[in-house]
């Protein structure tokens, strides 16, 4: 089971505020919940970093390329 911390002002402010705030932020992002296998993972992340991409970058940036390739193959299946 678990336990709440005791109840400070600082800790009340928090959860205050995230209450206050926690639609706010959910309107504003989204997060996939996905995992995939640690190894692909570490070859990932070691990629970015060896790239200084960031996550969001690589996310966004696969997005279009996978956008235009479907768009692609649409336009031909469609001739």
């Amino acid at each position: 089971m678990v336990t709440r911390k005791e109840d400070t002002p600082q800790r009340l402010a928090n959860r205050k505020y995230e209450e206050k705030n926690k639609q706010k932020r959910k309107d504003a992002s989204g997060n996939f919940q996905t995992m995939i296998p640690r190894e692909k993972f570490e070859e990932i992340n070691a990629f970015l970093k060896q790239n200084n991409i960031t996550k969001v970058d690589f996310i966004l940036q696969a997005y279009e390329i996978i956008k235009t390739q479907h768009n692609q193959s649409n336009t031909k299946k469609e001739e």
